[in-house]
C-alpha cells in the first residue's frame, strides 16, 4: 500500500512511470544508512545551480548559505555536496554551484558563502575556479561590506603552496570588505575529521541567523544523467571489491619506463563511468617493506595498536592502514620527537628545505637515517592515512561494458643504496596477482568532459601515461559514431619502446576516428622534442582547429608539462591570431569559460 502512495506522490511530483521504475530499481539494493545520506544528497542536488538555469530572485530567501567548490579531482565537490546534505537535514536553507558555474556579479548579493576548494599544481586554482579567482583577485570586484563567508582549503602539506588557492580567497574576501563566519581551515590529505569540525562550526554560527528563514525552492534543472550516477552505492569510504583481469606491460624491453595497461572487472557492481572520469584504488603497503621497518624500529609485528578506536595488529597497520611509501612534513615533526636528533630538527626550521628533502625520501628513509627510541603505538601515530591513489580511466563502457582499464606507470627507483617502489603503482603492477581484490570507487570529473555535439572537433595532448583518458575518448567517439575530427599530440622517449596502445592508435587512424597524429619522442635525436615544440610547429592548423570550434584537452604532469603547453598555447594564439599577449591570455580564459579548454593534470 505504501508502494502505491509513494508511486502516487511521485507521479504527482512530475515522475513518470519510467522514471519511478528506474529509481525503484536504483534503490533497491541500499541499506537504511545509504538510503539516509541518498535523500540528503539528491536534496543538494536538486539545488545545484546549473548552468543555463539562472536562479530567479524573487523565489531565493532573504538570506541563505550559498556553498561554492572548486574542485580539480572531485574531492571539494564530494566535500560540497556533504555539507550542503548537513544543511538540508537541519533546514538551513542553502544552494550549491561549481564556480565555473557561479554568475560573477550575484556575489555582492550574497549574505553567506561558504568557499571549498582544492589547490593544484604550484598553489594553482583547479581549472573551475579559475575566473572567479581572477574576478576577485582584479580590480573589477565589488565591495562585500555585506558578505559573511567562510573558507575550507583541501590540499596536501608535502607541496610548498599548500592550500594556497583557499588562502587566496580567505584573504581577498577580508579585503574586500567580508566578514569571516569563522577562521580559514586548511585540510591536509587525511581531512574527514577535519572537514567534520569545520561542519559543525560553520553550522554553529550561522544557524540562528537563517533557521528561521523558510527555505524556498531555488529553481534549477536536473542533470538526469548525473543524479542516475550519484545512485552507486560504491564510494571513497565504501569502495567495490573488485577482480584484476590482468596487468600488461606496454613499454618496450629496453625502455626507461614501466608502464602498465591494467584492466579491472567491475561485473555485478552497477558502477558506470564516464570518459574523463578517474577511478579510485586502495592499495596495501609492500609486505617485505613493512617487515623491514618493523625490524629497523626493534617492534614486534603482532603488538596490538589502537587505530581510529579499534584494535589491530602492528603488522596490519601497516600494511592496510597508513601512508609509507610517501613522506610528508608532519610526519617528519611527529617523528623528531623521538629522534631527538640536532640534524633532523634543524631540517624542521626550513620549510623549503624539508619539503625537499621529504620528497626524495619515503618513510623507511627518514627512519633509516635518523633511529628513534619509540613503540608501536607511539610510532603509528606519527603517520596519516593511507590515501587512494587516482587513475584516469582509460576506457568507455560503450567499447568495455564491466570492465574498467588503466594506464599505470611503475614508480620505481634506487635511492639513498636501496630499492623503493610506489604503493599503488607496485600494488597493482607487481604485487596483486591477476583474480586478485582491489578495493575501487569512480571520482567523478565533469570538469573533463567530450561536448555533448559530436561533430566538434577535438584536440587532445597527453603525453606518457596522459594518454589514458584518450583512448577513452575514442573508444566513446567511435561507439557513438561521431562526426567530429580528432587530433591527438603524444609524446614518451623512444617511438620503438614508448609508443604507448600503438596499434590501436593506428586503427583509429585506419578506421577514421582519429584524424591526425603528431609524435614527440624526446630520445629519438639529440635535440629533445616535446609535445609543446609539435604544437608550435603546426601552429597556425592549431589555431585554425580553436577557430572552428575545437576542444582542447590536457592531459597529464601538472608542474611541467602543462605549464609548457600554456606557454605554447599562448604563443600560438599571438602569433597566428594576430593578437597582444593580454588579448591572448583573454582568447584561452574564454575558452576556459566556455569549457573548451579542460585539464586533467597531477
Amino acid at each position: 500500500m505504501s508502494l502505491v502512495i509513494n508511486q502516487a506522490t511521485g507521479l504527482a511530483a512530475g515522475l513518470d512511470e519510467n522514471q519511478w521504475s528506474q529509481i525503484n530499481q536504483a534503490t533497491a539494493a541500499l541499506n537504511p544508512q545509504q538510503l539516509t545520506w541518498l535523500s540528503g544528497y539528491l536534496a543538494g542536488l536538486a539545488q545545484t545551480v546549473q548552468p543555463n538555469a539562472p536562479i530567479q530572485q524573487d523565489s531565493i530567501p532573504a538570506k541563505f548559505l550559498t556553498i561554492l567548490y572548486g574542485s580539480q579531482t572531485g574531492n571539494a565537490k564530494s566535500v560540497a555536496l556533504e555539507f550542503k546534505a548537513k544543511l538540508d537535514a537541519i533546514n538551513i536553507p542553502a544552494k550549491i554551484a561549481s564556480m565555473a558555474d557561479y554568475k560573477l556579479k550575484q556575489l555582492k548579493v550574497e549574505s553567506h558563502v561558504v568557499i571549498i576548494v582544492s589547490t593544484h599544481g604550484i598553489g594553482e586554482a583547479p581549472d573551475d575556479a579559475v575566473s572567479l579567482h581572477s574576478f576577485l583577485a582584479g580590480n573589477k570586484a565589488p565591495k562585500l561590506n555585506n558578505l559573511n563567508f567562510a573558507v575550507l582549503g583541501l590540499g596536501d602539506t608535502s607541496y610548498e603552496f599548500f592550500c594556497q588557492t583557499g588562502k587566496d580567497f580567505d584573504k581577498r574576501l577580508q579585503d574586500l570588505g567580508a566578514a569571516r563566519i569563522t577562521e580559514r581551515v586548511d585540510c591536509d590529505v587525511d581531512y574527514d575529521s577535519v572537514v567534520a569540525t569545520w561542519f559543525e562550526t560553520v553550522i554553529h554560527q550561522v544557524k540562528d541567523d537563517l533557521s528561521a528563514i523558510s527555505a524556498r525552492s531555488i529553481a534549477a534543472s536536473l542533470d538526469v544523467g548525473t543524479s542516475v550516477e550519484a545512485l552507486t552505492q560504491y564510494t571513497k569510504k565504501t569502495p567495490y571489491t573488485a577482480t584484476l583481469l590482468e596487468s600488461l606491460k606496454i613499454t618496450g624491453r629496453d625502455s626507461v619506463k614501466d608502464i602498465r595497461h591494467i584492466e579491472i572487472s567491475l561485473e555485478d557492481s552497477g558502477i558506470q563511468y564516464r570518459p574523463g572520469d578517474s577511478l579510485g584504488v586502495w592499495f596495501k603497503n609492500d609486505a617485505s617493506l613493512v617487515d623491514e621497518l618493523i625490524t629497523m624500529l626493534d617492534l614486534e609485528s603482532d603488538v596490538s595498536i589502537n587505530w581510529s578506536g579499534d584494535a589491530f595488529s602492528l603488522n596490519d597497520v601497516l600494511v592496510n592502514k597508513v601512508e609509507l611509501t610517501q613522506s610528508y612534513p608532519t610526519f617528519a615533526s611527529r617523528y623528531a620527537e623521538y629522534a631527538d636528533n640536532v640534524e633532523l630538527n634543524a631540517l624542521l626550521e626550513d620549510k623549503s628545505v624539508l619539503r625537499e628533502y621529504l620528497s626524495q625520501r619515503q618513510i623507511i628513509d627518514v627512519v633509516r637515517q635518523f633511529p628513534a627510541k619509540v613503540d608501536a603505538q607511539q610510532f603509528v601515530e606519527t603517520l596519516r592515512n593511507i590515501t587512494p591513489r587516482l587513475y584516469s580511466i582509460a576506457s568507455s563502457q560503450a567499447e568495455v561494458e564491466d570492465e574498467v582499464h588503466l594506464t599505470v606507470a611503475l614508480v620505481e627507483y634506487d635511492a639513498h643504496g636501496h630499492t623503493h617502489q610506489g604503493g599503488a603503482s607496485s600494488f597493482l603492477s607487481t604485487r596483486l596477482d591477476e583474480g586478485g581484490e582491489v578495493n575501487v570507487f569512480v571520482e567523478r570529473n565533469d570538469n573533463f568532459r567530450l561536448p555533448d555535439d559530436g561533430s566538434i572537433p577535438v584536440i587532445m595532448i597527453g603525453p606518457g601515461t596522459g594518454i589514458a583518458p584518450f583512448r577513452a575518448f575514442m573508444q566513446q567517439r567511435e561507439a557513438e559514431e561521431a562526426s567530429g575530427e580528432n587530433w591527438l599530440f603524444f609524446g614518451n622517449p623512444n617511438y620503438t619502446q614508448d609508443f604507448l596502445y600503438q596499434t590501436e592508435w593506428q586503427r583509429f587512424v585506419k578506421d577514421g576516428v582519429v584524424n591526425k597524429i603528431s609524435l614527440a619522442f624526446s630520445r629519438d635525436q639529440e635535440e629533445k622534442v616535446y609535445v609543446q615544440h609539435r604544437m608550435l610547429e603546426q601552429g597556425a592548423e592549431f589555431y585554425q582547429w580553436l577557430e572552428q570550434g575545437a576542444y582542447l584537452y590536457v592531459c597529464g604532469d601538472a608542474n611541467h608539462m602543462a605549464k609548457d603547453v600554456q606557454d605554447a598555447l599562448v604563443q600560438i594564439v599571438i602569433e597566428h591570431g594576430a593578437k597582444s599577449e593580454e588579448q591572448a591570455e583573454q582568447y584561452i580564459s574564454d575558452l576556459r569559460r566556455a569549457k573548451r579548454y579542460q585539464k586533467d593534470v597531477y
